[in-house]
């Protein structure tokens, strides 16, 4: 079930033929529980979700459903098809993942509606009348910014359903108030801040290299303590946003792990000189050096 705290939107790794290598991916959300995450969901955006086959994303429910780790795994869909959207939610379900699911509008059209989008959640709760969604508002990707009507909306017609939202168009997370509706920021440098205003954490992709900063703000706050790792939190973050998010943490892991080097076209690594520039950045906010990247 899902809760208060830090998550990331965990990176998806590949195999040499860009296949999802699933074990490995696992082992990626494993390390990352282990060093601070609260939980992590696997095929968000960060997972290259809308890139990766149906057929990979059956198998890594398949898998997660087994694990030790399992309540605290979470996917997303990534898919634009109504169908495709039902078709795994049923499977996930039929492994007993019954929890929460990261679930935006659908892509790639750029005149969706509020009504149209509403429509798009009811087919999917009428189908599957156990899901619980986290919305994912998320308007450079989707195309479509939820408004703060839009997601009362849904969650007044459907409280049972809509659980959450993890906003990374950042419009909702000030301004959206639903009593025990659990509501992250898409980013850790809105962490502390999202925090102040009622929210529940975040769910980030960079804190696939920040979880245990953001677990250290997130603790902080919650016991009360003086925060000493915010500002450094926010700088590391906005000196990723200066990148490809994907790009820049598959580069930055493959200094250690070739496996993140294999990437799904359209997506390719940063340069050498890229790399080694986001490197120096890093290094002067006393947060990595190329020296413990390669230890």
């Amino acid at each position: 079930m899902l809760k208060r705290g830090v998550y990331a939107a965990s990176l998806s790794v590949l195999n040499k033929d860009l296949t999802l290598n699933v074990e490995a991916t696992i082992s990626h959300g494993e390390y990352l529980i282990k060093n601070g995450c609260t939980g992590v969901f696997f095929m968000g955006s960060t997972g290259m979700a809308q890139l990766c086959s149906i057929e990979s994303k059956k198998e890594l429910i398949s898998k997660i459903a087994s694990h030790k780790l399992k309540k605290q795994f979470f996917i997303g869909l990534g898919v634009n098809s109504l169908s495709d959207s039902i078709s795994l939610i049923k499977y996930a379900n039929e492994y007993e993942i019954n929890k929460e699911i990261l679930i935006g509008a659908p892509a790639y059209y750029k005149n969706n509606t509020d009504q149209g989008v509403f429509q798009f959640f009811q087919r999917i709760i009428s189908e599957c009348p156990k899901v619980k969604i986290v919305i994912y508002n998320f308007e450079k990707l989707f195309h479509y910014k939820f408004s703060v009507e839009a997601v009362t909306n849904l969650f007044n017609a459907f409280p049972k359903n809509i659980v959450g939202v993890k906003d990374s168009s950042y419009n909702l997370f000030e301004n959206l108030k639903i009593k025990d509706f659990l509501i992250f920021p898409g980013s850790e440098a809105k962490l502390l801040k999202g925090l102040e205003q009622g929210c529940a954490g975040c769910i980030s992709a960079v804190t696939n290299v920040t979880h245990s900063l953001a677990r250290k703000v997130f603790d902080d706050f919650e016991n009360k303590n003086p925060q000493t790792k915010n500002d450094q939190l926010i700088a590391v973050r906005e000196t990723f946003d200066e990148y490809n998010l994907i790009s820049a943490l598959h580069s930055l892991h493959s200094i250690k792990d070739e496996n993140y080097k294999n990437i799904l076209p359209p997506l390719v690594l940063l340069s050498e000189e890229k790399q080694n520039e986001l490197i120096e950045k890093l290094n002067k906010l006393k947060f990595v050096s190329k020296k413990n990247l390669a230890a």
